[in-house]
């Protein structure tokens, strides 16, 4: 997303609040505003909005400026920003005072300031939300920010790059924007995983292996299971577990995208194997796909069982590719 400007930086009247010693949230107009800032003593400035400050607060030497261009839709991605902004606010507590802004001070700013306190007092999400709300009567973070502190929490305050909520988090998101402009945008690439078959150490047990020629294709860490007759999303908290006791379907093979399946320059296609060609299933980052037990995955890269095979992984030799 590129930066946009505004030209109207009026959001209304000043809406800002203390909502512990050295943090403040407010709207657009509390930002804006030199003398509020000069007088609090606020050096610091997270804004998340869909435009940057206005350059006559940019270009001031002493305020340390973060900016997370989200807009505030349900749809967009605040969890990857809750860690850094942390950190960005913790600083600034220990410096000066910070002020956490959006345009109305109501649900993008309150999303980011109820994470800092979820992750600096290791309490729940209703129970940070709650001192927000005390202070702010108004904050109401959206359905969706709701959704990603809650997810948040279950990852225990940090973001978990390797847990199944958080990869298809990353995915659906993802999928949204290619939904949108037809390729995969360059601030979703972490989505597509490298080539396990370019891995010389021994990264995993078990491997997906091309049938036909033996070509690793997928290590066990890059499945998605899905539970039968269940729709895959990364709301469902079972998914965080070591799905014990639990029934998995194996009747198709979902997977994160992989970098040799060449699927970020289209909505979808087929998988074919890199080295023989082999079809060995489809893609589909809008449409998904409608498993034979009833399960809905989308958005859905899968292989079908008949082609692949699931072996082990032969230590300390590189693998053919």
């Amino acid at each position: 997303m590129s930066n946009l400007c505004r030209d109207d930086f009026d959001s209304g009247p000043k809406h800002v609040f203390s909502i512990e010693d050295g943090l403040w949230l407010g709207n657009l107009t509390a930002a804006i505003d030199l003398t509020f800032l000069r007088s609090n003593g606020i050096n610091y400035i997270i804004t998340v909005d869909s435009c940057p400050l206005p350059e006559i607060i940019l270009d001031l030497r002493d305020i340390n400026i973060k900016y997370i261009q989200v807009t505030d839709m349900d749809g967009e991605d605040l969890l990857s920003h809750f860690d850094s902004a942390y950190e960005f606010i913790k600083t600034g507590q220990e410096k000066s005072s910070v002020l956490v802004h959006c345009y109305y001070g109501i649900s993008r700013s309150a999303s980011i300031i109820t994470a800092y306190i979820m992750k600096k007092y290791k309490i729940s999400f209703d129970d940070a939300f709650q001192r927000v709300k005390i202070k702010n009567a108004a904050a109401l973070p959206n359905i969706g920010f709701q959704a990603q502190l809650n997810l948040y929490e279950t990852l225990g305050w940090k973001i978990e790059k390797n847990n199944m909520q958080f990869k298809l988090f990353r995915l659906k998101i993802a999928a949204r924007k290619v939904k949108k402009v037809k390729i995969l945008p360059q601030d979703c690439i972490d989505v597509i995983k490298g080539d396990p078959s370019l891995i010389c150490a021994r990264p995993d047990p078990k491997v997906y292996r091309c049938r036909k020629c033996r070509r690793i294709l997928a290590l066990q860490s890059n499945l998605l299971p899905h539970y039968i007759n269940e729709k895959l999303s990364w709301k469902d908290s079972k998914l965080s577990s070591d799905y014990s006791g639990v029934q998995l379907c194996s009747d198709t093979i979902f997977v994160e995208p992989m970098t040799w399946m060449s699927v970020s320059q289209s909505e979808s296609g087929k998988i074919n194997c890199p080295k023989c060609q082999s079809k060995l299933g489809s893609y589909s980052w809008t449409m998904g796909c409608q498993c034979q037990c009833g399960a809905k995955v989308s958005p859905a890269f899968y292989f079908v069982p008949s082609k692949i095979d699931y072996s082990g992984f032969l230590q300390n030799v590189q693998a053919t590719v």
